[in-house]
C-alpha cells in the first residue's frame, strides 16, 4: 500500500510548491515589473496620499462633484469587498423605484436642467464599481458643478474633454470619463 501512496504523497507535495508557492511567486513578479501601477491597483495619489483607485468608483454626492454611476454593492456604495449587480429584473418594481429616487435626486441637485438625464447616471453597473460615466453623463452634470465652483462652463467641458478616453484599441467599448481623475482635476484647477 505505501507503494502506492508515495507517488501520490510525492505528487500533491510538488505539485503543492509548484502551484501553491512558485507559480504565484512567478506571476506576482512578473506582473510588477511589467504592469506595476495595475499590480498595485491603479492607485491615484494627491498631495502623498491615495485619493481612490482608477478601476473603483468613488461616492460623490457634493454639487461641485461629478457623480458617478450608483452602485448597487452593499452595506455602502461602492464596496470593493461586495462587488455586485442588485440582480433585480426589468419588471421589478424596485429596480423602477430606485431609477425614479436618482431621477429625483438628479432633478433636485439641478433643478434648470431639463435635458434628458444619461441612462448610466441612473442604473448601476454590473459590478456596482463602475469608476467611469458616458461623456453624455458628465455633460448632463456639467453646468451643476461649473455652477458650484463658480467657473465657465467651457473651463469645466475643456477639463472633461482632456479626461473623456476613447475606445480600447479604437474599437473596443464606448468613450468614457473616469470620474475620479476628472475630481481630481477640478479641485487642482482652483
Amino acid at each position: 500500500m505505501f507503494k502506492q501512496l508515495r507517488p501520490a504523497i510525492f505528487l500533491f507535495l510538488v505539485f503543492t510548491v509548484v502551484t501553491g508557492f512558485a507559480y504565484p511567486v512567478v506571476v506576482t513578479g512578473a506582473a510588477q515589473v511589467l504592469f506595476p501601477s495595475q499590480a498595485n491597483g491603479s492607485l491615484i495619489e494627491k498631495g502623498g496620499q491615495v485619493a481612490g483607485s482608477a478601476l473603483i468608483g468613488q461616492p460623490f454626492s457634493d454639487p461641485k462633484y461629478f457623480w458617478g454611476r450608483p452602485s448597487a454593492t452593499g452595506p455602502f456604495p461602492n464596496n470593493p469587498m461586495a462587488s455586485t449587480g442588485s440582480n433585480l429584473g426589468p419588471t421589478n418594481p424596485a429596480l423602477f423605484d430606485g431609477m425614479k429616487a436618482r431621477i429625483a435626486a438628479l432633478q433636485a441637485a439641478d433643478p434648470a436642467n431639463k435635458a434628458p438625464i444619461p441612462v448610466d447616471l441612473v442604473t448601476a453597473s454590473a459590478s456596482g464599481l463602475d469608476p467611469d460615466i458616458s461623456p453624455a453623463a458628465a455633460e448632463y452634470q456639467l453646468a451643476r458643478v461649473a455652477r458650484s465652483r463658480h467657473m465657465s462652463e467651457d473651463a469645466v467641458r475643456v477639463l472633461v474633454q482632456n479626461h473623456t478616453l476613447g475606445r480600447q484599441f479604437g474599437l473596443l467599448g464606448e468613450p468614457r470619463v473616469n470620474v475620479l481623475q476628472l475630481n481630481l482635476a477640478l479641485d487642482a484647477s482652483k
